[in-house]
């Protein structure tokens, strides 16, 4: 953008030069912003970070897969037992620390006698973390 000249000789002719001031004036402007603000920059925020702690996780525990199939059969993780055994084993699992989960899948047409006697041993033996599996209605 061309401005026009104040002066008398040549009052037509587009002034060719740039006028520095304002650009002086923009550039002072941002020094002096630039120094008040550069300190602030610097300042820490005082935080109270919380302290962590490296100790080993928990064990994981155990888990029991226990099945009654439709004649009332025992499994205890896929091996066939008697319910002799299954009440040993039960008060064994229960003595140890962190106790074993139970996963309990009774197939549905056995009678409910065997799993509430299943049921009564684990919770004879202290079991208390004993699970039901059932597979989902299909569509």
């Amino acid at each position: 953008m061309a401005f026009a000249s104040f002066d008398s000789k040549n009052a037509s002719a587009p002034m060719a030069e740039i006028n520095m001031v304002p650009l002086i004036d923009v550039m002072l402007v941002l020094l002096v912003i630039f120094i008040v603000t550069a300190p602030l920059l610097t300042h820490a925020v005082k935080l109270e970070l919380p302290q962590a702690s490296s100790q080993v996780n928990p064990p994981v525990p155990d888990k029991v897969e226990f099945a009654i199939d439709a004649t009332g059969t025992l499994y205890w993780n896929g091996e066939a037992v008697a319910r002799e055994v299954v009440a040993a084993r039960f008060t064994e699992a229960g003595q140890r620390q962190p106790q074993p989960e139970i996963h309990l899948r009774a197939d549905q047409a056995v009678p409910y006698r065997f799993v509430a006697q299943t049921l009564a041993d684990a919770a004879r033996a202290g079991l208390t973390k004993v699970g039901f599996v059932s597979e989902p209605d299909s569509p």
